[in-house]
């Protein structure tokens, strides 16, 4: 069974943007995007269950943000920057660009 992954035309900002709404996501997506290249699945350091990493980049494949393709044993992803670039110009380096807030943990409200 080949894996779905949206043509360039075929992907919606409604579903990349979702896509990028979530914390974990978007932690891949800055990990990719600072890699030269494609990488494995288990390179990079996800604190969540091998089920839920398997559905966090499931979103990213089927939102059109990531491609995979088996490597060997090993499923291999890459960011999709261009189709994204010339699908919706800036927005992915204007994601990428954006500081992450800091999260107060003493316990005190900002």
């Amino acid at each position: 069974m080949a894996t779905y992954h949206p043509n360039r035309e075929q992907l919606l900002i409604e579903d990349v943007l979702s896509a990028l709404g979530n914390p974990v996501r978007l932690h891949i997506v800055r990990e990719l995007a600072a890699s030269e290249g494609e990488r494995t699945c288990g390179s990079l350091p996800l604190d969540v269950t091998k089920a839920t990493a398997t559905f966090h980049w499931r979103v990213l494949r089927e939102s059109g943000i990531t491609r995979e393709h088996k490597a060997g044993r090993y499923k291999a992803v890459e960011l999709r920057r261009e189709d994204l670039d010339t699908r919706f110009p800036h927005l992915l380096d204007a994601v990428l660009a954006a500081t992450p807030p800091t999260r107060n943990t003493d316990g005190d409200t900002p």
